[in-house]
């Protein structure tokens, strides 16, 4: 079955099991009665409520593994630390769970038009967040034509010449000291002048990878990766991701290494260089 196929079967047993409710608590059948339906929203708590902060679901967002729904806001925070999902403990990503992350904008609908004043209030909310920075808002028009995921913000559109600047970001510290006993004719090509690395947490391990390769003077940048305990990084992996993944919570950060192995020692060679944090 495919993803799109799982989603529709989720939603469609969803319905079912609201129908199936209303049918035994107040003997009506939604889809063939076409008098009024009054129901409790207490009824319907379950189905519109996050796991997380036991709130309405403000800007839903959907795990796509396991079609678990939680507000945006609580899900990014929550994967910070973790890789699983909350509710089913399923494993989201092996590294990067956000990308498992989609926007559900069809729930997010159900709950504005089930809860009286929900979506008064969050808009309101939003214009008083950015009135208090002094920051305009600007909304995007519905007829405009864009992409899904774009006209349907309820945010802002991005202006590059106010965005953040890598300098004002969080900073990670590393330290590159030699590690192995011999390295043959290449000892020489890999020694490093200027050992210390001061980056973005937003910074990537190929970004990484092309400072060490400038500073080695190494042409081909595919000669050097970039291994955790004889693991190969993901290229898009940030310093943020590697230090919550590898890092965080650790009892001990001095045993936790970062090894550049040179060309095709990649697999089973000796290690070249071990990062650690500062």
């Amino acid at each position: 079955m495919t993803q799109r196929a799982r989603i529709d079967a989720d939603k469609m047993a969803n319905a079912m099991r609201l129908r199936n409710q209303l049918q035994s608590v107040y003997k009506l059948d939604p889809l063939r009665n076409e008098e009024e339906v009054k129901v409790k929203i207490k009824d319907l708590n379950e189905h519109i409520v996050c796991y997380l902060c036991a709130g309405y679901f403000i800007d839903a967002t959907t795990i796509t593994e396991c079609l678990h729904t939680f507000c945006k806001s609580c899900i990014v925070k929550y994967l910070q630390t973790s890789k699983y999902c909350p509710m089913c403990n399923i494993k989201i990503h092996e590294t990067q769970p956000l990308l498992n992350l989609k926007l559900d904008r069809v729930m997010q609908d159900i709950v504005y038009k089930l809860v009286p004043g929900l979506q008064e209030s969050e808009e309101k909310r939003i214009r008083e967040f950015y009135h208090s920075r002094g920051l305009d808002r600007v909304v995007q028009p519905v007829n405009e034509a864009l992409t899904p995921d774009l006209a349907s913000s309820p945010y802002t559109t991005f202006d590059h010449s106010k965005a953040h600047y890598y300098r004002f970001d969080e900073q990670v510290s590393l330290c590159l000291e030699r590690h192995g006993s011999s390295l043959g004719k290449e000892k020489g090509k890999l020694l490093l002048q200027q050992k210390y690395v001061r980056c973005s947490v937003r910074a990537e391990i190929r970004h990484l990878r092309r400072v060490l390769c400038h500073r080695i003077n190494l042409v081909d940048q595919q000669q050097l990766q970039i291994m955790f305990d004889n693991e190969l990084l993901p290229e898009h992996m940030t310093m943020k991701q590697l230090w919550l993944s590898r890092w965080f919570d650790k009892v001990s950060a001095s045993t936790v290494k970062l090894e550049l192995v040179h060309g095709t020692d990649a697999a089973h060679g000796p290690p070249v260089e071990p990062l650690r944090p500062v």
